[in-house]
């Protein structure tokens, strides 16, 4: 057992991470187990998208989340099961969207008291 409090804290963090984790896993083999036995468009949307939950939360690597969807996606075409619009739309990334900056009030006020401070600057220096 740890005797640092720190090396206590980490044990802690890692035994809910490890539930976690175990969670995690197990919904995705499930779901790819629960399309296997019966090959559906639904059951294949969401296999998919516990892949990508599984990515997201750092248990599988991308690219075998990748390889095991596209696995899905052939058995899905042997068994005849049609995507939907949602099984597609799980499978690709959605486009990223375009922001505009813009200027925020304090952007303004500096603005501002740096141009006073410029004219302050300049008639002390005619002065002089």
């Amino acid at each position: 057992m740890p005797i640092i409090k720190s090396a206590k804290k980490r044990v802690k963090v890692a035994k809910r991470a490890t539930v976690r984790n175990v969670k995690t896993r197990r919904t995705f083999r499930d779901a790819i187990k629960s399309f296997y036995t019966k090959p559906a468009a639904k059951s294949l949307a969401e296999a998919q998208s516990e892949l990508d939950t599984a990515v997201k939360k750092g248990i599988l690597h991308k690219n075998t989340a990748a390889r095991k969807k596209k696995q899905l996606a052939q058995e899905a075409k042997k068994a005849s099961v049609k995507q939907t619009s949602s099984a597609k739309s799980a499978t690709k990334k959605a486009p990223a969207k375009k922001t505009t900056a813009k200027k925020t009030a304090t952007n303004k006020t500096t603005t501002k008291k740096s141009t006073s401070k410029k004219t302050v600057s300049t008639k002390a220096t005619a002065k002089k």
